[in-house]
């Protein structure tokens, strides 16, 4: 008889969670894909996370969506967001990283 651990979440899944707000408010807002893929993959095993990935990609596929589908003459996608927008898209990020990071214990 073997005994299994519980899966794990791999700590960079939490580190790319923390990585995307500190992007957005840096103003690499189109670098954050990176980090969110990331921890859209790495939260494939654990059904508590996929949510919120899924929740914060969306957030993201929207606002590129927004970006490149629209009459904007925005030359990136941290210049497109507004100031408000850039806030939202950050604490979804915040949100997020506190989510994945909390059940990664």
């Amino acid at each position: 008889m073997t005994v299994t651990a519980p899966h794990r979440t791999p700590k960079t899944v939490p580190v790319a969670a923390w990585t995307v707000p500190v992007l957005v408010a840096g103003q690499f807002a189109l670098l954050a894909g990176v980090p969110i893929a990331v921890v859209l993959l790495g939260s494939l095993r654990r059904r508590a996370h996929r949510r919120w990935a899924v929740a914060l990609a969306a957030v993201y596929a929207a606002a590129l969506v927004l970006w490149l589908a629209g009459p904007s003459t925005a030359p990136s996608l941290s210049k497109y967001l507004s100031p408000v927008a850039t806030a939202l898209f950050a604490a979804a990020g915040v949100v997020t990283a506190v989510a994945v990071s909390r059940r990664a214990r």
